[in-house]
């Protein structure tokens, strides 16, 4: 066991001993937050933990200060051109949130703040923008905005460039979007389970606010509903989708008022999305196409489309690519695909003539592999020069501007890194482990340069839900683990998306337990290849994620030597027995519906707090929010409860909760950085590199 930091004697009794409940061993009383005794209970787990990190802080202060050193805290965001004015945020090297500015198009020097986040969160100690929604003729802004953390919003106007702020809404959810007109605003509003169940129309003349009207609601409580509109701004689009059936609602953008129609009726287990040039939509679907294909309906024919047999084919389907996003310009499309043997993202430009016919198919040049490339914000339909986000574990994130007329690449921005760890200074790799069942499961892997062939400090990281891909990414924080000698990983797990649909649907339902058996894969894969120090590796795990490290430990509890669970779906069982919670119903067609016999067994088997036993595992520092409606802040309260009870590991089991966030964490930079670097200081102390002052 690693060393750790001084025990005093006369210590008073743990929280768990002081809190325990003889009835109830199962400590489902926490889930009542009205009872006095929760918050008392997480309060004193929380000082708790603030003494075990007391020999930390120092480590914690060198960590969180050399991460501030390395990152360009004045942040300057890149400048979008709409019809009338450019708009970009900044954010003040000592500010936690950023201030949006405008200038007119082509005159600069008239640049303006219109909303300032900075001064809107000082009364508050958490604020999330859920979204931000400028009127077609840029007269109005509405947006949404949460200052709980418990992903409920309200909503405001104001008239640019400096109207006072108006709230018109409150509790309702977080996305917006303008009808053409510029006086209807479309909104989503929740039902009990925090589902979002119906859209509706918000007249505003002249900023003066009328009675919302509904347009949709979603009866199904397995269905949320989402709302959006086309790059040629001629429609709305209302998608009503489950996990793995969706279909859409059509209105004129010009005429929001127009009853919605149906694109074509829901087909269980058909997902299908619509993009849309003049007098043509495009539906990307998998019917009869497991990897998704891309079809052509005149906009003529709009009201024969639910017949598919009349959808003309564009992209066929393939065996060997997922097809997973497109997007619609005057010229043509690009669409975004993934290659399944390689697990890598790619953009492909197809231009179309006036007959619809293809005068070029290609595929966007890639800066390296493996990384991640998507198309950038661009909200001109008839634009030939894309923007594309591209990093990677080496590539600081960096926007380039693609001239598709003359293959030129231009930088527009980077993330500036300073400090000695410099991206030329480090290298990454792709490596493929086998499973249990000899899949090829792919993990990438970044480190110092000088480094490489001798046995590391690793953090193994997963995630492996919702068919979420985790493409490489660059992080400033990252680098201070890097600097000291760590290796860091990512398991690419079935259930994730990262080799496509057909990776995320062996991980899920009956085939979750791929999921952790590939996690461990990746660990062993990280020791054969010399790259991981097998008595050196901890595990870091998020939300589902945390699910996923959590499982993986009590099949193999000795196979780390520490694990990070952050806001860990661990109850999972029992949480998918309460209809009432949110996410529950929605997420039937991920886990099961523990109704069914054999869903129940399924989740029962690998349910996380459902599977402790007198193992040996190891150090844990579990974390939760106290306002999260995604992952309650009682599951991972339960996991530490108890773990504690059982006094089997190996090292301690910490639990921390954030009493004023919700499931991302906190909303100002600084405190999650800070955070981020007590994670950190933990980890370093675990794997033993660092040691307590």
């Amino acid at each position: 066991m690693k060393a750790q930091p001084p025990h005093r004697p006369d210590a008073p009794a743990t929280p768990v001993a002081r809190f325990r409940r003889p009835e109830d061993p199962e400590w489902h009383w926490l889930e009542d937050r009205d009872d006095p005794a929760v918050s008392a209970f997480l309060e004193a787990a929380n000082a708790e933990s603030d003494a075990w990190f007391a020999p930390l802080a120092d480590l914690t202060e060198r960590l969180y200060h050399g991460h501030l050193a390395r990152r360009e805290l004045a942040v300057h965001g890149l400048r979008t051109p709409l019809d009338h004015y450019t708009y970009w945020s900044e954010t003040a090297a000592d500010a936690d949130y950023p201030v949006w500015w405008r200038h007119p198009n082509g005159k600069p020097d008239r640049a303006a703040p219109f909303l300032d986040l900075e001064a809107r969160a000082a009364a508050h100690d958490f604020l999330e923008l859920g979204d931000m929604a400028l009127s077609p003729d840029e007269r109005w802004l509405a947006w949404s905005e949460d200052t709980t953390g418990d992903e409920r919003f309200d909503l405001f106007l104001a008239r640019l460039p400096d109207g006072e702020p108006r709230r018109l809404l409150r509790d309702i959810g977080p996305e917006l979007t303008w009808a053409e007109d510029n006086a209807t605003l479309l909104f989503t509003r929740y039902d009990a389970t925090q589902r979002p169940e119906s859209v509706w129309r918000l007249p505003l003349a002249e900023g003066e606010a009328g009675e919302p009207a509904l347009i949709l609601r979603e009866e199904d409580p397995e269905f949320w509903l989402g709302l959006g509109k086309t790059r040629s701004r001629q429609w709305l689009v209302l998608e009503s989708a489950s996990k793995d059936t969706s279909e859409c609602h059509l209105i004129p953008a010009r005429e929001p008022a127009t009853p919605p129609r149906c694109f074509r009726p829901r087909e269980s287990g058909v997902e299908l999305a619509l993009d849309h040039r003049p007098s043509h939509f495009y539906v990307l679907h998998n019917r009869e196409a497991t990897h998704f294909r891309l079809d052509v309906v005149a906009e003529s024919r709009l009201d024969e489309a639910a017949d598919a047999s009349g959808w003309q084919a564009l992209v066929a389907h393939r065996e060997h690519h997922t097809l997973e996003g497109v997007d619609a310009f005057d010229w043509g499309l690009v669409l975004t695909e993934r290659d399944h043997a390689e697990a890598q993202v790619h953009l492909r430009v197809i231009e179309l003539d006036a007959a619809h016919g293809v005068t070029r198919d290609e595929r966007l040049p890639l800066p390296e592999t493996p990384c991640s490339l998507a198309l950038g914000d661009e909200p001109h339909f008839n634009s030939r020069r894309l923007r594309l986000r591209e990093e990677s574990f080496v590539l600081p994130v960096s926007w380039i501007e693609h001239d598709l007329d003359s293959g030129e690449r231009r930088l527009l921005k980077q993330q500036p890194i300073h400090g000695d760890l410099t991206p030329d200074r480090l290298t990454c790799e792709r490596l493929w482990a086998t499973s249990h069942d000899g899949e090829r499961i792919p993990v990438s892997v970044v480190m110092r340069a000088d480094l490489v062939g001798h046995p590391l400090p690793t953090l193994l990281y997963g995630y492996g839900a919702y068919g979420e891909v985790l493409d490489p990414w660059f992080s400033v924080a990252r680098l201070e683990l890097l600097a000291r000698g760590v290796a860091f990983a990512v398991a690419h797990v079935r259930g994730g998306g990262d080799r496509g649909e057909p990776w995320y649907l062996a991980g899920k339902l009956e085939h979750k337990a791929n999921s952790f058996r590939d996690f461990l894969a990746a660990r062993d894969a990280l020791v054969e290849h010399g790259i991981a120090d097998g008595e050196r590796i901890a595990a870091y795990g998020a939300s589902a994620g945390g699910l996923l490290v959590g499982a993986s430990l009590n099949l193999a509890p000795e196979a780390f030597c520490a694990a990070v669970l952050d806001v860990p779906f661990v109850d999972v069982l029992r949480t998918m027995e309460n209809p009432d919670l949110p996410l529950t119903t929605a997420e039937y067609t991920e886990w099961g519906n523990p109704e069914e016999p054999e869903a129940r067994r399924r989740i029962r088997d690998y349910s996380p707090l459902d599977n402790l036993t007198s193992a040996p595992y190891p150090a844990l520092f579990l974390q939760g929010s106290w306002h999260d409606t995604r992952v309650p802040y009682w599951e991972p309260a339960k996991l530490y409860a108890r773990l504690v009870e059982l006094g089997t590991a190996r090292g301690p089991t910490l639990l921390r909760t954030d009493m004023a966030a919700g499931h991302g964490g906190a909303s100002g930079r600084f405190k999650a950085w800070h955070d981020g670097a007590r994670q950190d200081a933990f980890l370093l102390w675990a794997l033993g590199v660092e040691r307590p002052a």
